[in-house]
């Protein structure tokens, strides 16, 4: 069941009833801790099967296009071909990916928003025409590449406008689309469309509201230039709980019916990437060092009135490798403790750094643990989004190795759903699960 990024091959173990994803984690951590402790992924492939089943109740009209830069496993890109999502790539090598799994140039679009001239000819040559544009240089060199390009004008929306001081953000404001689309007739360059994004970090679906209306004034707008409109991009931002899904969808569905209608031949696609991938992977890492310091040294320097220690714990793993989305964004897990304690065990304040002794590499900054000793191990869930970059090259680092899991029962949901192993998933070699341990020695760490 073990797999690495640049593996094409590898086996997906089908779990017996009774076997959960804590009996899996339980087995591997005994495995690694006899053979050398490095960090280690469990990729529950069913949870991505059951988030397309969810997509397809609450939003089936729009076509998902999966961010592959989210995560590009092998066995997440196809099994996410297999159940027929399309693809939006950022690079020549993602595209390459995907193709490689069969996919057709038509469910491929090209998202970078600053595209290499290289990798715009590549698109061009291997028939990858739909990509987003949002300034007329990007449209200069679009149309000097790629003869066939079908452009979508990705603009802004209202939360990412003037947004926090350093953050870099994409998008073309309304009353530059005029402008882009002048740009575009004299370019002869083809726009069929439009690209907005609503961050995941964005609480107000009313936002949707303005970007939607924002969206159709572009349509009417190109209209006038003589450009035959399509498509509507819809973006990500997708969270992955069934709430907040359901909770666009209210929003968008009606709006969608007033401005680009069904009939209309308008196609809406959308471009999820944590939705179907963050809760299937879980992280496994071990404590390598400690340090005990003085409570009211901790963190900030504030007093806590506390004469007990805390902890400074440092792990195999950190930001240069699986945790590298902290360098820009909260981390969206909670730590928990593998092996058993008491309930009355005492709580200490602690933190979790990565092995780099470097001040960034800082994954928890507080929070409250039994004492650990090195060796123990800390269970990460939600960490199939953006864990899987190539590390850093510091100190050889390891790239942790990923197991991958399905349930017998989501596998005859596949079945079910016409999906096979011999269709597209050439890839996956089935084999019975092996683990065997006791009741009392598993823990659940089901979302």
């Amino acid at each position: 069941m073990k797999g690495f990024i640049d593996d094409a091959n590898y086996s997906v173990g089908l779990l017996d009833e009774g076997t959960n994803l804590g009996n899996v984690i339980d087995n591997y951590v005994n495995e690694h801790t006899l053979t050398g402790k490095n960090a280690f992924f469990v990729g529950d492939l069913g949870k991505i099967v059951k988030k397309h089943s969810q997509w397809q109740n609450v939003v089936a009209p729009i076509k998902p296009f999966y961010t592959v830069k989210c995560n590009s496993t092998p066995a997440v890109l196809e099994i996410l071909a297999a159940l027929g999502t399309g693809f939006a790539c950022s690079s020549k090598n993602e595209i390459v990916l995907v193709q490689e799994l069969g996919v057709s140039p038509e469910n491929i679009i090209y998202i970078s928003p600053c595209k290499q001239v290289s990798q715009i000819k590549y698109a061009a040559k291997v028939g990858v025409n739909i990509m987003t544009c949002d300034n007329d240089v990007e449209l200069k060199k679009i149309a000097r590449n790629h003869p066939n390009a079908k452009v979508l004008l990705h603009i802004a929306t209202e939360d990412n406008i003037g947004g926090e001081e350093g953050n870099m953000k994409f998008g073309t404001t309304l009353k530059n689309c005029r402008h882009l689309l002048e740009c575009a007739k004299e370019l002869d360059v083809q726009i069929i469309g439009v690209k907005f994004h609503v961050s995941s970090a964005c609480k107000e679906s009313q936002v949707y509201v303005h970007a939607l209306s924002d969206a159709r004034c572009v349509f009417d707008m190109a209209g006038e230039f003589g450009f035959k409109m399509n498509m509507l991009d819809i973006g990500g931002g997708f969270t992955g709980t069934e709430f907040q899904l359901e909770e666009v969808n209210h929003v968008i569905s009606p709006l969608l019916d007033v401005y680009f209608p069904e009939g209309s031949g308008i196609k809406i696609i959308s471009e999820p990437g944590s939705y179907y991938v963050s809760s299937a992977f879980t992280l496994a890492v071990n404590i390598i060092a400690k340090k005990v310091v003085e409570n009211d040294k901790f963190s900030s320097g504030e007093k806590t009135g506390s004469d007990e220690p805390a902890f400074m714990y440092y792990m195999n793993d950190g930001v240069y490798g699986s945790f590298a989305c902290k360098l820009s964004e909260d981390l969206n897990t909670i730590p928990e403790v593998h092996k058993k304690y008491k309930e009355d065990e005492p709580l200490f304040t602690s933190s979790l750094w990565g092995p780099s002794c470097d001040e960034l590499d800082q994954i928890v900054e507080s929070c409250l643990l039994p004492e650990l000793n090195v060796g123990d191990w800390l269970i990460f869930d939600n960490m199939g989004a953006d864990s899987f970059h190539e590390p850093s090259a510091f100190n050889d680092f390891q790239r942790p190795a990923i197991y991958y899991m399905m349930s017998f029962s989501d596998w005859y949901e596949m079945q079910d759903a016409g999906i096979t192993s011999d269709t597209m998933m050439k890839n996956f070699f089935f084999v019975p699960s092996c683990i065997q341990l006791n009741q009392e020695d598993s823990f659940s760490t089901e979302a």
